[in-house]
């Protein structure tokens, strides 16, 4: 049987249906997982670059105003480089 607040000063089945609301997210979290990687192993067994991909999935997420500056500033370091 579960204590409850009277015995521990916990809500023990609150507590407890929180604890497992959180499990079955993690739960989910790894099948989405497991699902995107198969995407990417997919695509790369079709011949497209994952790693390229993986990038522009990051700058799809991206707002403009931030992917401009971040290439900005990365076009500079790669002038101070000499790499441009």
């Amino acid at each position: 049987m579960t204590a409850d607040v009277a015995d521990t000063g916990v809500a023990a089945e609150e507590l407890k249906q929180f604890v497992e609301r959180i499990e079955r997210l993690e739960e989910e979290k790894k099948a989405i997982a497991d699902d995107i990687k198969d995407v990417y192993a997919e695509l790369k067994a079709r011949g497209f670059d994952a790693k390229a991909v993986r990038k522009l999935v990051q700058i799809r997420r991206q707002d403009a105003q931030e992917r401009q500056e971040q290439e900005a500033i990365l076009e500079l370091y790669m002038q101070a480089l000499g790499l441009v």
